[in-house]
């Protein structure tokens, strides 16, 4: 199975058929997440602090995903996420609501204000998914349908032993919905 990157000069590069998670990373990080339990204190700490862009809140739940899924069981969960660019960088605050999800065993383990997982945006989420399950690596949460035409597509994948952190890969809606709340108003 190839997948390709694209090296600085915007060329594609072939992972050829032996694919390790190295790859993967080399991709480039492009989101990191954050579990919060005020998501209003956290924007407003770091647009004010770092100087974010402005921050749009959405809610992941059952009437804007089509598929949630734990641990490879069908599930329903609820979260907000408020995002923000930062550079090239998206930070993600990630307030969990109800529901089974992977963000109860890392607050128990590590608390609110910690960093989650870094997220790697794919192309192609299904050549992604089937390249880490070929190396072993399995998901742990993942839903889908978010974005506008219903496409967008996250999973977060078992890789805190491998790497020390949760790594999600993403396949960006082409449109998104509209935030629910913009900070700064």
């Amino acid at each position: 199975m190839n997948l390709y990157k694209k090296n600085k000069e915007g060329k594609k590069i072939d992972s050829g058929e032996n694919i390790n998670f190295g790859f993967f990373l080399q991709m480039g990080i492009t989101q990191i997440g954050i579990v919060v339990d005020n998501v209003d204190q956290w924007t407003k700490k770091l647009y004010e602090g770092l100087g974010t862009s402005h921050w749009e809140y959405y809610i992941y739940d059952k009437s804007t995903l089509k598929i949630m899924r734990t641990n490879g069981k069908d599930t329903e969960f609820a979260m907000i996420s408020a995002v923000a660019n930062l550079g090239e960088l998206r930070l993600e605050l990630i307030k969990p609501l109800n529901g089974d999800m992977v963000y109860k065993s890392f607050i128990n383990s590590y608390g609110y204000g910690k960093l989650q997982h870094i997220g790697i945006a794919v192309d192609d989420i299904e050549k992604a998914l089937a390249a880490a399950k070929k190396i072993g690596i399995d998901v742990i949460m993942e839903g889908s349908g978010y974005g506008l035409d219903g496409d967008g597509y996250f999973a977060y994948l078992d890789t805190v032993k491998l790497l020390g952190i949760t790594i999600e890969f993403m396949e960006r809606p082409k449109r998104r919905r509209q935030p629910f709340k913009v900070f700064p108003e």
